[in-house]
């Protein structure tokens, strides 16, 4: 019986097993397996430079600062299992953690499984990844290679918004791509986002294809209701349409949102006692690095006095 069992090797994870495994509680961290859409780590690892994490004044590769992040979690006793976990069942007054390979048992579990942004499915995305596009503007905006040049933006609701007006900033000029002839965001953040005398919309449109030489350098973009392809000549395309909660094997045990986003109070509680969740997981908004470590540690505390 473990007293404490972590589920994801991000940095809300690895925060949680760390403050653990120096009280001495021997958590178990099953870090995931490797597969064609995440690697353990989550998507910090694809992220090649990471700015905004204190203590890297130069910055720090994101593969690099997760290899870290396990490195710390070892040196202080943290077992880590690279298996994934795909069912949690109550058992015994604490809990069976499934996976592929083994079944362990454990008082309590901290879901950190973080979340995958949604994707666009067209020519010259994988190619690009990392190499011009990205899904988080707050993380790469404010890299060399996007400042004083044309950006795309593709979305239309909140989330879009405020990423091109956070581009906005940076960029000669943002494209906001838009499929509908309207914004899906709250009237505020539109209203923002139209009035913006550096913001361009497209309407009716969807990103077809991406193009370019080492990196990105023109879409290709298509009228939804005239069939008409035309070209638009960026340095980066942003993708806002979306991510999905890595919460797929636990929302019949714990409360989740409408887009399954687990529920947590100011603790990191689930509403299953003796179950916290950490990270993007449990947060559709801020989905940063050092909001996923300062929520692993709060649950990672509060698991400790909950085991004793």
């Amino acid at each position: 019986m473990h007293n404490v069992i972590i589920i994801g090797s991000g940095p809300a994870g690895h925060t949680a097993s760390l403050y653990l495994a120096r009280a001495n509680l021997s958590p178990l961290l099953l870090e995931g397996e490797s597969t064609d859409t995440i690697s353990p780590g989550g998507l910090l690892t694809t992220t090649k430079t990471v700015e905004n994490y204190p203590g890297f004044p130069d910055g720090v590769d994101g593969y690099e600062l997760t290899e870290r992040f396990k490195a710390q979690s070892t040196r202080f006793g943290t077992n880590i299992v690279p298996e994934t976990a795909t069912s949690i069942v109550p058992h015994e007054g604490g809990f069976r953690v499934y996976t592929a390979q083994t079944v362990y048992d454990t008082r309590a579990v901290i879901i950190a499984t973080g979340s995958t942004p949604y994707r666009l499915n067209i020519p010259g995305y994988d190619t690009f990844w990392h190499k011009g596009i990205s899904t988080c503007a707050v993380c790469d905006a404010g890299l060399p290679c996007f400042r004083n040049v044309p950006i795309a933006v593709v979305g239309g609701g909140d989330s879009a918004c405020e990423e091109a007006l956070h581009i906005s900033h940076t960029a000669s000029k943002v494209f906001l791509i838009h499929r509908r002839n309207t914004l899906r965001a709250s009237k505020i953040m539109a209203d923002r986002v139209l009035s913006h005398p550096n913001i361009v919309m497209v309407w009716d449109s969807e990103v077809v294809r991406v193009e370019g030489g080492k990196n990105v350098e023109r879409i290709q973009v298509r009228h939804t209701s005239k069939g008409t392809v035309s070209e638009l000549a960026v340095r980066g395309l942003f993708v806002a349409i979306g991510h999905q909660p890595n919460s797929a094997f636990v929302t019949d045990l714990v409360d989740v949102d409408s887009s399954g986003y687990i529920k947590t109070d100011r603790g990191m509680a689930t509403s299953r006692d003796g179950i916290w969740a950490a990270g993007d997981v449990q947060d559709p908004k801020y989905r940063q690095a050092i909001t996923a470590a300062s929520s692993g540690c709060i649950a990672a505390l509060e698991v400790e006095r909950w085991l004793h």
